[in-house]
């Protein structure tokens, strides 16, 4: 094998593989990334058993070929070869060794053979959907942040997309809890998607994920079976199983008589919520909320490192509420409002609350309150 290929298309190529590889396993070629060239295409494919990536480029291929060698190492040599530089790679198969050479930089990689490498076997989906990348993006930026890290309840390790019923008729939905917190994020139905089976996407590829959809022009070819998930762009295909567990009734949790209703600027109250929380003790980190009409009066009393307090002039109409909260929680919900607005609906002190963005109910958030 024998190709060349610019520096910034071998580190993005590079780059995606080597973020799929696990830096501690004991199955050595699961380090290592699979480099394909084959007519003026080369593809880079790394996996972790759980999840595979293949990412393909443009190259002046010209003895086609493929071989295996360390994603991370690769990496962080064309990572730090000059801008612009023309990346030759070269494997003669023979000695076992990868040639990487850049102007005057050469370096000689040890390989490992392309036959030990596993695929990940071609699954057949059932449902097959195109979804405009922002789409796509909103749903899982929006909710990730309340997946669950906690071990024993697995299923909670990812975000799970499936199809819903929402006010409109039937939505394609993404929702993450950890049991303290909850997002539920909508988006219409896409074309194709109806039948799609609901799958739970765990955390690692949903942050993989996030790298396919940066670019607002792209449409992502989406795939779904009850095993896996396979998300596409021309030229990146990420596959990965999905969480194989049941999601919780999370329609349960999320409160529907809440009368209470506080209207507060969400980047105001951000902001607020942060510079009280500066004096609180890192463990509970509890904000108690002071609510009387107009007024938010923000609060944290901590004996050992002191107290703090602050007023906002706020949208409510209701009778006195004093309510608390762990801060990083308000932080997180109150930082996935992206218009002026959040609106907050509470039933009493010790009832799980609610908050979405003015009366967009496409995206709506639930925190459990703390004692304060």
């Amino acid at each position: 094998m024998k190709i060349s290929i610019e520096r910034g298309e071998l580190l993005k190529a590079v780059g995606q593989a080597q973020s799929v590889v696990e830096r501690r396993n004991t199955i050595p070629i699961l380090a290592n990334v699979l480099i394909e060239a084959e007519g003026n295409d080369v593809s880079f494919r790394a996996t972790d058993l759980d999840i595979e990536v293949v990412d393909k480029c443009n190259a002046m291929v010209e003895r086609a070929g493929s071989t295996t060698v360390s994603a991370v190492t690769l990496h962080e040599i064309v990572r730090k070869l000059p801008d612009g530089a023309m990346v030759q790679l070269t494997d003669d198969g023979a000695t076992g060794r990868l040639t990487v050479e850049a102007g005057r930089s050469n370096f000689s990689l040890a390989t490992l053979p392309k036959e030990d490498f596993p695929i990940m076997a071609n699954a057949d989906y059932e449902s097959n959907f195109a979804i405009p990348a922002p789409v796509l993006r909103r749903l899982f930026d929006k909710s990730k942040f309340a997946i669950s890290t906690e071990e024993t309840r697995y299923y909670l390790n990812g975000v799970y997309m499936h199809i819903s019923d929402a006010e409109g008729g039937k939505v394609l939905r993404c929702v993450a809890t950890d049991g303290h917190r909850l997002a539920r994020v909508d988006a219409a139905l896409p074309d194709g998607a109806a039948d799609m089976p609901g799958v739970i996407v765990p955390r690692k590829t949903v942050g993989e994920l996030r790298k396919l959809l940066d670019d607002d022009d792209m449409t992502i070819a989406v795939s779904v079976s009850e095993a896996k998930v396979r998300f596409a762009t021309p030229s990146i295909t990420l596959t990965s199983k999905v969480i194989d567990g049941t999601f919780p009734d999370y329609t349960r949790v999320i409160p529907v008589g809440n009368t209470r209703k506080l209207e507060v600027d969400a980047a105001e109250f951000a902001r607020a919520v942060d510079r009280v929380a500066t004096v609180s003790s890192e463990r509970s980190r509890a904000v108690k909320l002071s609510l009387e009409v107009d007024k938010l009066t923000l609060s944290v009393n901590a004996p050992d490192s002191g107290a703090a307090e602050e007023e906002l002039a706020v949208a409510y109409n209701d009778e006195r509420l004093e309510i608390g909260f762990n801060a990083k929680y308000l932080l997180e919900i109150a930082s996935q409002v992206d218009r002026e607005n959040a609106v907050f609906l509470f039933n009493s002190s010790g009832d799980p609350t609610l908050m979405r963005e003015g009366n967009d109910t496409s995206a709506v958030y639930v925190v459990m309150p703390m004692r304060v």
